[in-house]
């Protein structure tokens, strides 16, 4: 019997990926709602969100067999709720919310693997007295309890930085605060947890090393790793450039510890029926090795890489994990030896006059083949007033590309880039 699968802001590249996964007796995908409205919303009422997603399913002529969250808040917190109701495998809200609210998991982090913690502490962005209240030394990173993508996000060096970051925070926090909170009212919440809702922010040590992350499942109590990523900075050292498959940079005993301190992690905040992807940072100089953050969700940065080295997109262990099935990952089945996903940068503000055409794509999976290319951007906007970007870099364009091997792959990404003309007008 084919099976009827939900994805939240379903989108046309997620179709594409999820085409690599086969399933026992076949599936029908189905979008609920739709990209914008979950993705690139200025606002977000969390119960209305709720009501429309369970009317939407509700209404559907037939079994809803799957729903799996692919998205950051709001969908990461949504789809657990809905699994619920509709008795579906998932991890409960509870899990996800202790992952999703930095604070919070950083107290969860502190208790079960405190080795990997870099120092911490919450402050009120709305303190004026909010730098005295803070701990850490310069420079330490800003950012909201609740964000993606890093968004908010500041290394902050000195007071005027500080201030300048805290403005904006002050101005932006609320489009995912606000709706967070509706969430968190949802479970119990402890007493040292509580006092940082959701326009709350964090105050973190600056670690630095290579970084890398390691992606797997939970399923019905049985931890494993299907894949470890590199993830590689840019010259700022803020954003990252692309992210490498398989890892490369960071030695095989550091890759295992990685392994096991996120299995460690995860068991202690009670997560289970779920994927996950977690990110560290290792000092080489030192031996350190940091945790840096814990998603629970597939990573769709790596989703076209899989496919391009396993030959499946990791689309299917969330598929069965979400149908009650152990879930299955084939091992370098694919067509390259190796894979990225890079990102197409611009570090000032711009007007975007001109993006690759058709032409310019096509010419480019001719000379790469297997080459994906999304252009993030289109005439007309203002890089500035884009959503969901980070705070130090723009995303003109991500690209997946895959090579035989990695000397192959750096320079086809260096052609690639060159490769894609975009022009701007500058701003005042």
């Amino acid at each position: 019997m084919r099976k009827n699968i939900f994805v939240p802001a379903l989108t046309d590249s997620q179709r594409d990926e999820i085409s690599t996964v086969e399933v026992p007796g076949g599936f029908s995908l189905h979008g609920l709602l739709d990209y914008d409205t979950l993705i690139t919303a200025d606002e977000f009422d969390f119960h209305e969100l709720l009501d429309r997603a369970r009317a939407e399913l509700r209404a559907f002529d037939g079994r809803v067999d799957a729903i799996i969250a692919h998205w950051d808040f709001p969908t990461s917190v949504l789809v657990p709720i809905l699994a619920d109701e509709f008795g579906l495998p998932s991890p409960s809200l509870e899990s996800v919310l202790k992952n999703e609210h930095k604070y919070w998991s950083r107290v969860l982090q502190r208790e079960s693997v405190p080795e990997c913690v870099p120092d911490f502490c919450a402050f009120d962005p709305f303190d004026p007295d909010a730098l005295e209240k803070i701990h850490i030394p310069f420079p330490f990173w800003v950012k909201p309890i609740k964000s993606h993508s890093s968004q908010l996000g500041f290394e902050v060096t000195d007071a005027e930085v500080f201030a300048t970051a805290i403005a904006r925070i002050r101005a932006e926090i609320g489009r995912i605060a606000d709706p967070f909170d509706r969430a968190l009212e949802r479970v119990d919440v402890p007493a040292e947890i509580r006092v940082a809702g959701g326009r709350t922010c964090l105050a973190e040590q600056v670690v630095t090393g290579t970084q890398a992350a390691p992606e797997g499942t939970m399923f019905r109590g049985e931890y494993h790793v299907h894949g470890l990523f590199d993830m590689r900075k840019d010259a700022t050292g803020h954003s990252f450039a692309h992210l490498d498959y398989p890892a490369r940079t960071v030695p095989e005993d550091v890759q295992q510890q990685m392994i096991d301190v996120t299995e460690r992690y995860l068991r202690h905040t009670g997560y289970d029926n779920g994927c996950f992807n977690s990110e560290f940072m290792w000092d080489a100089e030192t031996g350190k090795l940091w945790l840096i953050e814990v998603n629970t969700r597939i990573s769709q940065s790596h989703s076209d890489l899989f496919a391009k080295v396993d030959g499946s997109s990791n689309h299917g262990v969330a598929i069965d994990i979400a149908l009650g099935d152990r879930p299955r990952m084939p091992h370098r089945k694919g067509e390259f030896a190796v894979a990225a996903q890079c990102m197409v940068p611009r570090y000032e503000d711009g007007i975007v006059r001109a993006v690759p055409g058709e032409a310019d794509i096509a010419a480019l999976q001719r000379r790469f083949p297997g080459t994906v290319v999304h252009i993030e951007v289109q005439p007309g906007e203002r890089l500035s007033d884009l959503p969901n970007q980070d705070s130090y870099r723009y995303k003109l364009a991500t690209l997946y590309i895959g090579a035989p091997d990695a000397d192959e792959l750096e320079r086809r990404y260096r052609e690639a880039i060159d490769a894609l003309p975009f022009e701007f007008a500058e701003t005042d």
